[in-house]
């Protein structure tokens, strides 16, 4: 999660000659063998395998900074073969490769692992093997924005453990697969810390177990499908209240865990919770994680979509940190954390893009859904002036889909910048109910799997009847926002759009004008009594738009 507060006035030839230099930088973009080791997707060593469940095992130790244990890998072929590959950062050891009480020896490259077996896997096959390891774990230094693990203190001296690791990927910390694309139907989750702490993991806690030699193990168990970078360690001294929603699928357990000393406050901050959900799911439908209930995990960093386990430091404060992104005071109605990390549950982590270069698909629904929970409590202008008040955020720095299959995200315009393009097509759409059915469509559809962009927009036009490609395109895959001119001609006003995308033809509304008018590329004469200094788009639209003068 990244938020960008900078203010950037936009003007046509500006952002043209921006959108041209951020092009130029892309084409000019250079990625290593690392690099494409860590992000395809499309490796015959990946796609070979399809992994089916995870027993993570890894014992924690605070004070030295050290971590130990293993990770279970159980898979059916997809394909025949005899090498696969699986991820594990290289300042970690592997003590050992367990198959069938053989030891195997895998080649490291970067940080993959190469595992060749000792006969052919066939295709369909069910298989599994064991990888061991230790060592002292990368720390982060400012999560979540990096990666890796969270060491600190507090009330003086009790330990305070976390990880965040998306973009970075969970082979920062655990052995895994770790792309997008291939998510693990289920895992058992088992995290041993010192006595006088506890574990919070995914899902649903299934053990304890006193290991006699000053720590304790934690088994937590998650049954639905799950992307690695979401599975994580908090680990403190918690203090546990919870909760049941009564949602669209039955009882919903809501359960807390949050340093002692800030119970009382946890106990009223934490109300957001039922009001996010009870706007959720009259946006995108249940809640995706029944079965593995719902938690708010408290945390030394600002906040991550783990799921199952929301990741919440937000200080027990309304907005971002207590301040509102928007800037309309609507932000300052509800917890940011807790509405936007959340909101993830649905788009993120029910939907999960296959390909970090699509992470838009995570992030600018996400971003729109604070909107839209703003709408449902305080009304639609009040949403509409929301989305429109972050506008102020977006940078146009470079586009918003990145390059695939190199482990690379697209700009953080993905957030505010996404969000207004999805609030523009809703416009477009121009039919709320039917806007709401494509939501809860999405999550009905591509729930539990992994897709792209392709997909997504492909049922996004399907489901609302229009062709909208051209309009994601400019705005996910180009820097600039299209701009609309108006010259005048005469005794004619006429009007185009200038944009990157070819024959780029979004409808637009005129203020004071019922219906669409419909520009394209090519200069058309515009039906109007308006002075042509007069003509503005609703703002309901992000784009610019420009008078040519003679």
């Amino acid at each position: 999660m990244k938020n960008i507060i900078l203010i950037i006035i936009f003007i046509g030839l500006i952002a043209s000659s921006l959108n041209s230099c951020a092009q130029l930088l892309e084409k000019k973009a250079t990625f290593t063998r690392a690099d494409s080791l860590r992000g395809s997707n499309k490796s015959p060593y990946r796609t070979c395998y399809d992994i089916n469940y995870y027993h993570l095992d890894v014992k924690i130790d605070p004070k030295e900074r050290y971590i130990s244990g293993s990770n279970l890998f159980r898979f059916t072929a997809a394909t025949t073969f005899k090498t696969l590959q699986f991820d594990l950062f290289d300042n970690l050891n592997i003590d050992k490769i367990s198959y069938h009480d053989q030891e195997l020896k895998g080649k490291r490259e970067f940080n993959a692992v190469f595992l060749t077996f000792p006969k052919e896997i066939l295709k369909g096959e069910r298989d599994s093997f064991e990888v061991y390891y230790s060592g002292k774990p990368t720390v982060a230094k400012r999560a979540p924005w990096d990666g890796g693990f969270v060491f600190t203190k507090h009330d003086g001296d009790k330990d305070w453990i976390a990880t965040a690791c998306q973009g970075v990927g969970a082979s920062i910390w655990w052995p895994n697969k770790d792309q997008q694309a291939d998510e693990v139907d289920s895992a058992l989750i088992s995290i041993s810390v010192p006595d006088d702490i506890m574990d919070v993991s995914n899902g649903r806690l299934v053990g304890k177990t006193d290991l006699k030699n000053g720590f304790t193990k934690y088994d937590w168990k998650v049954v639905n499908p799950i992307n690695n970078y979401d599975i994580a360690v908090n680990a403190a001294n918690y203090a546990h209240f919870n909760d049941i929603y009564k949602g669209l699928k039955g009882n919903l357990t809501l359960d807390y865990y949050v340093l002692p000393e800030n119970l009382e406050k946890a106990k009223t901050q934490f109300t957001d919770v039922k009001r996010m959900l009870e706007a959720f799911e009259h946006w995108f439908g249940p809640y995706p994680f029944y079965k593995d209930g719902y938690k708010l995990v408290e945390t030394p960093h600002l906040g991550m979509e783990h799921q199952s386990a929301i990741a919440y430091g937000n200080k027990y404060e309304n907005g971002y940190l207590g301040r509102d992104l928007s800037g309309t005071g609507w932000g300052l109605k509800w917890d940011f954390i807790i509405v936007h990390e959340s909101g993830h549950e649905w788009f993120g982590n029910n939907i999960t893009s296959k390909d970090i270069a699509d992470m838009w698909i995570h992030e600018s629904f996400t971003n729109y859904a604070e909107s839209l929970f703003t709408e449902y409590f305080y009304g639609k202008k009040a949403g509409i002036d929301y989305v429109i008040g972050t506008r102020k955020n977006i940078v146009n720095d470079a586009p918003i889909i990145a390059p695939y299959g190199v482990n690379k995200e697209g700009s953080g315009d993905m957030y505010y910048k996404g969000g207004n393009m999805l609030h523009t097509i809703r416009t477009i759409i121009d039919d709320d109910e039917k806007w709401r059915s494509i939501l809860m469509g999405l999550n009905n559809n591509f729930g539990k799997k992994t897709t792209d962009t392709k997909e997504v927009v492909g049922y996004i036009n399907k489901k609302s009847g229009l062709n909208l490609t051209k309009i994601f395109d400019q705005y996910l895959r180009y820097t600039s926002i299209p701009i609309l001119e108006f010259k005048q001609n005469g005794g004619k006003i006429e009007y185009k759009w200038q944009a990157d995308v070819k024959g780029f033809d979004m409808p637009v509304k005129l203020e004071g004008q019922k219906g669409f008018i419909y520009p394209t590329d090519k200069w058309k004469v515009l039906n109007t009594q308006q002075a042509i200094d007069d003509l503005k788009v609703t703002r309901d639209f992000y784009i610019n738009q420009k008078i040519l003068k003679n």
